[in-house]
């Protein structure tokens, strides 16, 4: 270790995004949940629960550590040229086009597509035979689940519209 490295401080607010915005959103997702059946408000309260510590656990830490001098609330390395390079900028774009096109193309085919770039763009283009095969039975897990088990309100596209034509009408 060099003598300017043991007084750099490392910066922790870049990671205390996602665990403040994630106790925000909890806590909003909470009041919305009122009308809900008693069922589901104590899932919800649960999980959003146990969200919420695990995120104030990890706020608290990165306060300790601000105290201590070990760190600060800079945001340092946030963005960098690891993003490109590393699939993250490949990754947002992947999930803003999941947010867009799902209507569209319902759950299946939506989620199949984020799943094999996504992955594969993190794997830099390696093994997309397996990506593809990964991703197929993972969307295709999520259609048995979410969509013809328990009839959840996912957008139905060409995929599903085809699986309800073959399975007959009674999804």
């Amino acid at each position: 270790m060099q003598q300017g490295d043991e007084d750099k401080k490392r910066s922790l607010g870049g990671e205390l995004i996602i665990p403040v915005a994630a106790i925000v959103f909890t806590l909003y997702y909470f009041t919305t949940i009122v009308d809900s059946p008693w069922t589901a408000q104590v899932s919800a309260f649960f999980v959003g629960a146990v969200l919420i510590a695990l995120s104030a656990a990890f706020v608290i830490r990165c306060a300790v550590e601000v105290r201590s001098g070990k760190a600060d609330l800079g945001l340092g390395d946030l963005f960098s040229r690891a993003d490109i390079t590393s699939g993250r900028l490949t990754l947002l774009g992947v999930t803003l086009g999941y947010i867009l096109f799902i209507e569209w193309a319902g759950f299946t085919i939506t989620t199949f597509v984020f799943l094999f770039v996504g992955m594969l763009a993190l794997n830099r283009g390696r093994g997309p035979g397996l990506i593809a095969v990964l991703a197929a039975v993972m969307a295709f897990g999520g259609y048995l689940l979410f969509i013809l088990a328990f009839d959840t309100r996912f957008p139905r596209g060409p995929f599903e519209t085809f699986m309800k034509a073959v399975l007959g009408d009674g999804i």
